[in-house]
């Protein structure tokens, strides 16, 4: 029990990481679909259709593998690549291994990597969501229009370079995740101290149908003065078997300039067979001053998927956003930029979407 629940934490944190192996594996996923968005929050703006990649989980390439070193010790990495599979082209700003690539040791003292790795927060949400952070029912929708800098939301923060993570043994099904990074947006610059520093905590009870935890994700950016944040987050999933439900509260503070992103979700997924549905509602709100884009979104979403072998599913999903509207005058209608965005793709304005695609992993 103790080893299982070491392995399934640090594949929530590393997205793939595997145990007990002895030899290189490649692994990876193809994803494409068909896109439709409409209602921008532009007027002028017409609706659009796409064939896109990447909706329901990012493409991808990857190559992990162990070692066994002998007394209950053993080493591991990961390199992984994503990429658009409708052109081929490079995912995470043209990275060769943008989505993840660390190397640690694991054994009974529990395991420990260092990398670029998905943040804790990020990996805990989307194992909560009942999309998985993908298709246009994505929880992150909600959170775009929060604080962002340098191309990262960091109100909902997915990866940090130039860290360290420590997954504990399992407790009885209780376990901790710890990540350290000094590079939040860039490496330390001369002469400040705490530049850039990352701290991250996940204590998680993963046990049978029930699966909790508490997320705090902090952000000291000494440099700029105006990026210190402080996530704090708790949530959930029950599973029934035949319906499982799913929630969580997320809470962002930007301490100097006090602008502060509440948010909140409520979602099922209901299995039958080979099909599943999904839905959610999501909702949070953003206050931020006089800033235009405060206020809130909602997202209600509703999904499918049909598992056509083990490896290879096909699904759907729709959304629906409703953003606060400051005033009745075309100058400054809407308040918050919620999107429908997915996995790869951004919404781009878009306040409603409906996809459709094939997802084949190998």
């Amino acid at each position: 029990m103790q080893k299982k629940c070491i392995a399934l934490a640090v594949a929530a944190l590393a997205s793939g990481a595997v145990f007990a192996q002895s030899n290189v594996q490649i692994y990876g996923s193809v994803d494409v679909g068909f896109s439709h968005r409409g209602d921008n929050v532009n007027d002028d703006i017409g609706s659009q259709n796409k064939i896109d990649d990447g909706i329901s989980s990012g493409s991808r390439l990857g190559f992990k593998g162990t070692e066994d070193l002998g007394n209950g010790l053993t080493a591991l990495f990961t390199l992984e690549t994503g990429f658009a599979a409708d052109t081929g082209n490079l995912r995470q700003s043209g990275r060769l291994f943008g989505r993840q690539v660390f190397a640690g040791l694991t054994g009974n003292f529990g395991t420990v990597i260092a990398g670029r790795l998905y943040t804790p927060h990020y990996s805990f949400l989307g194992a909560i969501d009942p999309f998985k952070g993908g298709t246009v029912g994505m929880y992150r929708n909600v959170f775009a229009a929060g604080l962002d800098a340098g191309g990262e939301n960091l109100f909902d923060p997915t990866r940090v370079d130039n860290a360290v993570a420590y997954v504990s043994p399992s407790f009885g099904g209780f376990n901790v995740t710890a990540a350290y990074s000094t590079n939040a947006l860039a490496q330390e610059t001369a002469g400040n101290d705490d530049d850039n520093t990352v701290i991250a905590l996940l204590p998680r009870y993963t046990n049978g149908p029930i699966d909790v935890g508490v997320s705090y994700h902090r952000i000291e950016n000494e440099a700029s003065h105006v990026l210190d944040v402080v996530n704090w987050a708790v949530g959930g999933t029950y599973d029934f078997k035949v319906v499982k439900l799913a929630a969580f509260y997320d809470k962002n503070k930007e301490k100097v300039s006090d602008a502060t992103l509440k948010s909140w979700l409520l979602g099922v997924t209901v299995p039958f067979g080979k099909h599943a549905i999904q839905a959610s509602y999501t909702q949070s709100k953003l206050d931020e001053g006089t800033s235009a884009s405060a206020g809130k979104a909602k997202q209600y979403a509703v999904g499918y998927t049909y598992a056509l072998s083990k490896r290879t599913n096909f699904y759907a999903a729709y959304s629906d956003i409703n953003n606060d509207n400051e005033d009745g005058s075309n100058t400054n209608k809407v308040r918050r930029r919620a999107a429908t965005g997915d996995s790869s793709n951004g919404g781009e304005g878009y306040q409603n979407g409906f996809n459709i695609g094939l997802k084949h992993t190998f």
